[in-house]
């Protein structure tokens, strides 16, 4: 049946199947791909929609209820919309689209809002926009800007150098739902992609007549790991390469795959799992690191005896003795589950053969290491691959390791027709990878005059099915169990147990928060015991310049750990103080301020992290920057064009950015380890400087000369002296540059010894986070009312993208700390598995230290990791603080919380 409604103000009419959602039907009928699709549920409000001026989820309504009726997308109301183009200027002054991938939802709920009420509270706007989830911002600039809207000024063009907090670069499009992500690239009708997976943790199978079956209408191919043409095997880690892209065998975890078919959209939409010629059968599982390590375990992997993929060690001074010598000692056993990244995107991609060559666009993190992978397993040189990145909405670690990439390639290659795949939300849940779950047992001494004495940790992490990023974590979490303190005594050890589990792999940290935990939480305890303040107890143990860490690297500059402590202190005696006040007037709710300090080593564990960044001025006068570093939110598009800009002597807004391709950009490497800011940042401030060497040398002129590129020439002031360089005179090469700058940084490391000594990572970055809570002591409830967050960031490139990277950070550990807890086959969508909304997001107070490092560009340090790093157990702390009982679990559940607490009290 024909089904007509007006979109944007035009009357459209379109065919849809019985049922058909109108998100569908927007995106795949006429081509409206501003409407994202997050979840096809209802939970993240990522396709909202006004229908007759009221918000919908797109994905709720079916097409044919929309018959008659006015629908609204951001993409036409960002033309002509005067509050959608004032929210689209207030959202890029506030920095309140970071991936952009809900930036579509939130302003076209707040559209609606500003129609009935032009200057909204701020807690009309929660309540209006609360139904759409972001896992980037932290939700407080959204809120800022839609409170703004009504009086928004767009701001003047500066050089927009290191320094200043101009708006995103790359802004424009991800206000006004043009950008590009994993499932907005591929055209109308492109076969699809669905991929077989195992419905049990543990599995053998077999398959029937895959070729009859290929028969079937409107299916074009099936695919096994028959079809892979080189290996079936991938990794990040290559000596540690261990997960197949379709299994053999047997299957290792719930939502592994065994098979794909290519189909029309028609053939898999209709398509009937229980069709599909496999018979499974299911096997013991063991999900839980003790069940695997125990002696009649089954092995996942023949070369890792009793399920041990790997393990870290650092060790310094004699921590037994020094706990035997110390005047109190403090231990405890702290535990953590799996934690989804729960980005709004789910994977997404497209691929085609393209003059014989493969290429595929896809969401990544890590385009690099993506054709590196695809080499193998395709079994081709490299040369005949390209990887193209889309727009990523959100990362957090999950998009370096491969997801749809393979079954694209494998796709396109065997029916040499486009090919397109997303995956569900359930289905991105099950088979993507997840923080590691942690079960951490730590002793800790100190003098009674509150010096450390003796440190020894002990961490098992459940790195699931596959060793993906674990090797990492592994070796890591000794290098940071200690926190950034003076530690000489110290013992700490991991281990990465397999699993029949999901692939526990990189997020945000890399396992530093769960070590925090531990060490964040029982030096409150020392303090208690010792009687003196935990921030003072913080402060003299602080690390400084010219001590040792426990790697026995010393730092001759940089070490911000002492300052950002030191700048909470006015706000600790004032919440305290403000605390003990309501404590005293309330019976059951109580309040309670914590906080923790933390540390993380930006880059590689002292292994070779280098990135390249390429440059090049045409005759025009266009400058290029060749910016490879993926930008997921975090702002590398901007940052690292701003150390360019500042290196190279012009304004920012001047650049040409040419982003992440294999076949045109350098490797700037992987976005992960909160590198990019520090090794690409590093590179292009090489590239700008070495540009800048090239130019000032056509004419002789002096180190301070300021230059001024414009239409055809260069303009070159050295004090009195004017010069200028036509550019039109100068030999071009065969990518139309007459000059050029290609510079690649590596960031000085060395290998640790057989006792974890060396030096692991040539910068860390420090933060130290304050939180009030209230916790209603009947129900078990935690509310995080207040965050203030010190970070030493070296050099704040670009002040606003901090704000946002510590508020998102914030709003992640706030997750990870009260209610986030994935449990295979039970927490697969976003109804049962809880990511914070903006209800949950209190104000945050961010505290900018700036102790310049040796390295980083500017002395600039990495951020991304570390923001999420304290928070866990400063709200921990703080839940001590409230009601007197200790968490050693996380999440902190209601149900978690009450029991503790009547447990202290007696049953009641």
């Amino acid at each position: 049946m024909t089904t007509q409604f007006t979109l944007n103000g035009s009357t459209v009419s379109v065919e849809p199947y019985a049922g058909e959602r109108l998100s569908e039907t927007l995106r795949e009928r006429v081509g409206a791909r501003d409407v994202k699709i997050g979840c096809n549920a209802g939970d993240c409000g990522a396709c909202t929609v006004l229908v007759d001026g009221a918000p919908v989820c797109a994905c709720l309504m079916p097409a044919h209820q929309a018959a008659g009726r006015s629908v609204e997308t951001l993409g036409g109301l960002a033309k002509t919309d005067l509050d959608a183009l004032r929210l689209a200027e207030s959202f890029q002054n506030h920095g309140a689209a970071q991936c952009g991938i809900c930036t579509p939802g939130m302003i076209v709920s707040a559209v609606a809002l500003l129609r009935e009420e032009s200057t909204p509270s701020e807690t009309q706007v929660q309540d209006a926009l609360g139904g759409v989830l972001c896992r980037c911002t932290g939700y407080r600039k959204i809120i800022d800007a839609v409170i703004a809207a009504g009086s928004t000024d767009i701001p003047d063009l500066t050089m927009g150098h290191a320094g200043e907090g101009i708006r995103r670069l790359d802004g424009a499009g991800k206000v006004a739902g043009t950008e590009a992500f994993g499932d907005d690239v591929a055209p109308q009708g492109t076969l699809e992609v669905l991929v077989i997976r195992s419905p049990f943790p543990r599995a053998g199978f077999q398959f029937g007549d895959l070729d009859a079956f290929a028969q079937s209408p409107g299916i074009e191919a099936v695919l096994t790991s028959a079809d892979i043409p080189g290996r079936n095997v991938f990794g990040v880690i290559p000596d540690f390469a261990d997960q197949p892209v379709f299994a053999e065998d047997e299957t290792r975890f719930r939502g592994e795959a065994v098979a794909a078919i290519v189909g029309t959209p028609e053939a898999v939409r209709a398509f009937d799992p229980s069709q599909f010629p496999v018979t499974w059968e299911e096997r013991p599982a063991s999900q839980t690191v003790h069940e695997a390590m125990a002696e009649n375990a089954a092995q996942l992997h023949a070369d890792r005896a009793g399920n041990v993929m790997c393990g870290g060690f650092v060790q310094c001074g004699d921590a037994k003795a020094a706990l035997a010598d110390a005047d109190v000692t403090v231990e405890g056993n702290f535990r953590s589950g799996f934690v989804e990244h729960g980005y709004i995107e789910p994977e997404a991609g497209f691929a085609e053969i393209v003059n014989g060559r493969v290429e595929i666009h896809a969401c990544t993190q890590a385009p690099v290491m993506d054709l590196d992978a695809m080499e193998i397993i395709l079994g081709m040189p490299r040369e005949l691959i390209r990887i193209i990145p889309t727009g990523v909405g959100g990362g957090f670690g999950s998009k370096l390791d491969l997801s749809v990439q393979p079954f694209l390639a494998l796709g396109a290659l065997k029916t040499g027709k486009p090919v397109r795949l997303t995956y569900s939300r359930t289905e991105s849940m099950q088979s993507t990878t997840k923080r590691h779950p942690s079960d951490i047992t730590l002793r800790i001494g100190a003098t009674k005059e509150g010096k450390i004495k003796g440190f020894d940790f002990f961490g098992y992490f459940n790195t699931g099915a596959y060793a993906s990023w674990g090797p990492t974590v592994a070796n890591r979490v000794p290098v940071h169990a200690s926190g950034p303190y003076q530690i000489t005594d110290y013992r700490a050890e991991s281990q990465g147990i397999h699993t029949h589990c999901p692939p526990a792999g990189a997020f945000r940290g890399f396992g530093v928060p769960q070590s925090a935990i531990a060490q964040e939480s029982l030096f409150d305890e020392l303090a208690d015991k010792l009687g003196i303040d935990p921030l003072e107890f913080r402060i003299r143990n602080s690390l400084e310049n010219h001590v040792p860490t426990v790697c026995g690297q010393v730092f001759e500059q940089g070490v911000g750990i002492k300052s950002c402590f030191e700048a909470l202190k006015s706000a600790w005696d004032s919440e305290r103080t403000d605390a003990t006040a309501f404590n005293a007037e309330n019976g059951t709710f109580k309040r309670g301020v914590g906080l923790a300090g933390g540390w993380y080593g930006c880059g590689n564990t002292s292994l070779p992290n280098p990135s390249t960044i390429k440059s090049g001025i045409r005759k025009d006068g266009t400058v290029v920057l060749h910016q490879g570093a993926m930008d997921i939110g975090q702002g590398a598009n901007t940052v690292i064009s701003q150390i360019y800009a500042t290196a190279l002597g012009i304004p920012v807004h001047q650049l040409k950015i040419v982003g992440p391709d294999t076949d045109v950009t350098p490797d700037a490497g992987k976005t992960s380890a909160s590198r990019q800011t520090y090794v690409s940042g590093s590179a292009a401030r090489l590239s700008g400087n070495a540009m800048r060497t090239q130019i000032l040398a056509q004419v002789n002129a002096g180190a301070d000369a300021t230059l001024d590129i414009s239409a055809g020439q260069i303009k070159i002031t050295d004090q009195d002296t004017a010069h200028t360089i036509d550019l039109a005179t100068l030999s071009a090469d065969d990518e139309g540059y007459v000059l050029l700058s290609q510079e690649t940084y590596d960031p000085p490391t060395k290998p640790l010894d057989e006792n974890g000594q060396g030096i692991p990572y040539a910068q860390f970055g420090y933060a130290a986070h304050l939180v009030v809570v209230e916790i209603d002591t009947k129900l078990g409830t935690v509310k995080p009312l207040k965050f203030v967050a010190a970070h030493d960031v070296g050099k704040a490139i670009n002040p606003m993208l901090v704000e946002g990277q510590v508020q998102g950070g914030i709003a992640q550990g706030l997750g990870m700390t009260l209610m986030e807890e994935y449990i295979p086959g039970r927490t697969e969508n976003l109804h049962d598995y809880l990511i914070p909304t903006m209800g949950d997001m209190p104000p945050v107070e961010t505290v900018i230290i700036e102790e310049p490092d040796a390295h980083g560009p500017y002395g600039a340090k990495g951020l991304g990791e570390h923001v999420l790093i304290p928070t866990a157990p400063a709200i921990l702390n703080a839940i001590k603080n409230a009601c007197g009982v200790r968490l050693t679990q996380v999440p902190a559940t209601p149900s978690r919380v009450r029991a503790a607490i009547k447990d202290k009290n007696n049953g009641k």
